[in-house]
């Protein structure tokens, strides 16, 4: 199946910008929340987009921060700010003609994994899959147990201490859930091969949740 054409769209009156690619007969839509200091120009993550725009999903980047308030480095660590901009992105999602019928997914890098999770933590959320790559999961340790969305923890072997971060995340899930350790990665998974090891878990996980229409949901 071939890439759908990606197109830059604005969310008002927040002011964030977003790419949204969306191929022919979607099975559902992936929202990626970036990591500290990343957005969506991320090499990585639009590598993983476009990867999946070909097994048939839709995708949408989007800075989740304005450029003033990326300039304030206390900005990018506020996970709530960010959560909350991601459930602005998800309710835009659910309105835009050419999406609305789609379930919605969540990929998240770095710190951008806790707030997909505080995101997918709330009562009404409907995201109906989470993936995390080299995440940081514990920053919303609090809310975990409230997760329903079935969630896919990607960890380099080579993290170091993020991998105990994801573990203790883990077990606080209460949601369906795998954790999977990536043999030889480290936590930008730059290494040869790496990346796209995680573009194959991530794209299973979606397959396997996503499909059908948002009201299948209940």
């Amino acid at each position: 199946m071939q890439g759908a054409a990606v197109r830059e769209v604005h969310i008002e009156p927040e002011g964030l910008t977003g790419l949204l690619g969306v191929p022919a007969d979607a099975a559902g839509v992936v929202i990626f929340a970036h990591g500290s200091g990343s957005g969506r120009l991320s090499p990585r993550n639009n590598h993983v987009a476009a990867a999946l725009q070909e097994a048939g999903l839709a995708t949408f980047l989007l800075d989740l921060l304005t450029p003033e308030e990326a300039a304030d480095r206390r900005n990018v660590f506020d996970i709530p700010l960010i959560a909350a901009r991601l459930e602005r992105a998800t309710a835009w999602i659910a309105g835009f003609p050419d999406t609305a019928s789609l379930r919605p997914g969540y990929f998240g890098a770095s710190t951008g994994a806790g707030a997909a999770l505080v995101a997918a933590a709330q009562p009404h959320s409907s995201v109906a899959a989470v993936v995390l790559r080299g995440g940081r999961p514990d920053l919303a340790l609090p809310v975990l147990h409230r997760v329903k969305a079935p969630t896919l923890l990607l960890v380099g072997s080579l993290d170091g201490p993020v991998i105990g971060m994801n573990r203790e995340a883990y077990e606080a899930l209460a949601c369906e859930k795998q954790l999977i350790i990536v043999e030889g990665a480290g936590h930008l998974f730059e290494e040869p091969g790496k990346l796209d090891e995680v573009v194959h878990h991530a794209r299973d996980w979606f397959l396997a949740h996503l499909p059908g229409s948002r009201t299948d949901s209940g």
